[in-house]
């Protein structure tokens, strides 16, 4: 072949074969996270369990001196301060507007809705009954999550999850004396609300840092705290005991900010299935506390339970989605 020849001669371009069937070829599925960072999500919503685990002992003991809705607004209203002071000390900008819809989705179920119905719960039920809405909110959690985010977890991971939540609602029933008491509507409308605050912060989670989630929810929700507490103050018992006022700073502090900044945190790293299938272990972390904080008994099914529901978690974190 000539030189004249090679240079007259058409360029072939290579074309991508089109699939027979007709269909658009898939996106290639995202890459798996690194281990580390798998490991180190798992270890953020665990502190977040351990941190919740202790809400309902610090809210009984929170209303041995402070009438509920007190202690919900103010619980709100201090949690809020300590997050915009530190929103305020690193000059975080506002979010976009865009994100303004789901952090109102977190403040209705985390700031306000879930404190506030579980309080009000508690003034009729003790924290053994309580622990069932935390029984079932790991699997409700899964739920919301396959209908907001799309997540598709397998069969494995749900066959897991509903072993493990019926471990913990025999349980926490037994433990109860199987009695339905007029608490359960609160404590079903506290399931529902948090599962989908739950959701919506872990989903958000992936494009702000957790901390900065919460925090901007506990902002959203200030002005109707400030209100709540102005008018609930006046009307109901406000004693500062040494119970009460470690109950109010704990579920201020501990578990309404910080708990869910390791959680939404750990939420984003492992995503919102297998991080709320760790919250199987709450109820029964709930019941050792309320042992020695407020002296309750457990049976022997518990350490039996336990034994269940570590392994339904383990499976869970190892399934597929």
């Amino acid at each position: 072949m000539t030189a004249q020849d090679s240079a007259t001669r058409p360029t072939r371009i290579a074309v991508p074969a089109v699939p027979t069937s007709g269909r658009a070829p898939r996106e290639p599925a995202p890459a798996p996270a690194p281990a580390g960072t798998h490991r180190t999500g798992t270890l953020m919503a665990a502190l977040g369990v351990i941190a919740f685990s202790l809400t309902f002992p610090s809210t009984a003991w929170g209303l041995e001196g402070i009438g509920p809705w007190s202690f919900v607004t103010l619980r709100g209203a201090l949690s809020a301060l300590v997050a915009g002071g530190c929103l305020l000390a690193l000059r975080v900008a506002v979010p976009d507007r865009r994100h303004w819809a789901g952090l109102a989705v977190v403040g209705a179920g985390v700031v306000v809705g879930f404190p506030l119905l579980t309080t009000l719960a508690l003034q009729t039920s003790t924290t053994a009954h309580a622990a069932v809405v935390v029984g079932l909110l790991p699997l409700t959690t899964a739920v919301f999550s396959v209908l907001r985010t799309g997540a598709r977890p397998s069969r494995a991971f749900w066959a897991a999850a509903l072993a493990g939540a019926a471990a913990v609602i025999a349980f926490t029933v037994q433990q109860s004396g199987g009695a339905l008491t007029t608490a359960d509507l609160y404590l079903f409308g506290a399931l529902l609300i948090c599962a989908a605050g739950y959701t919506e912060g872990g989903r958000l989670a992936r494009e702000m840092p957790g901390w900065q989630v919460i925090g901007w929810a506990l902002i959203l929700c200030l002005p109707l705290n400030l209100l709540g507490a102005a008018l609930a103050l006046p009307h109901e018992p406000f004693q500062l005991t040494g119970h009460s006022t470690a109950g109010l700073l704990y579920a201020a502090l501990g578990s309404q900010f910080l708990g869910l900044v390791v959680w939404y945190r750990g939420m984003a790293a492992i995503g919102v299935p297998k991080a709320s299938q760790l919250q199987l272990a709450q109820p029964l972390l709930t019941l050792v506390w309320s042992v020695f904080l407020l002296g309750e008994h457990l049976t022997v099914a518990a350490p039996l339970t336990a034994a269940a529901v570590l392994v339904c978690i383990a499976v869970t974190q190892r399934s597929r989605g």
